[in-house]
């Protein structure tokens, strides 16, 4: 079985850092959860009913 890999920079993941390799790694994958960079997209659809919500 191989070790998981850092979803920043594909090196192995280390125990104390699971799942980054490095305090680096982490920080990077925080500054971009803070600064918005990891988005869900919603359709329209998903807009027209909450707006039909906050109307009632």
């Amino acid at each position: 079985m191989s070790a998981a890999k850092c979803p920043i920079c594909g090196r192995p993941a280390t125990a104390d850092r699971n799942p980054f390799c490095s305090a680096r790694c982490a920080d990077v994958d925080l500054h971009r959860w803070l600064s918005g960079g990891y988005v869900v997209p919603a359709s329209e659809d998903a807009e027209e009913v909450r707006d039909d919500d906050d109307e009632a």
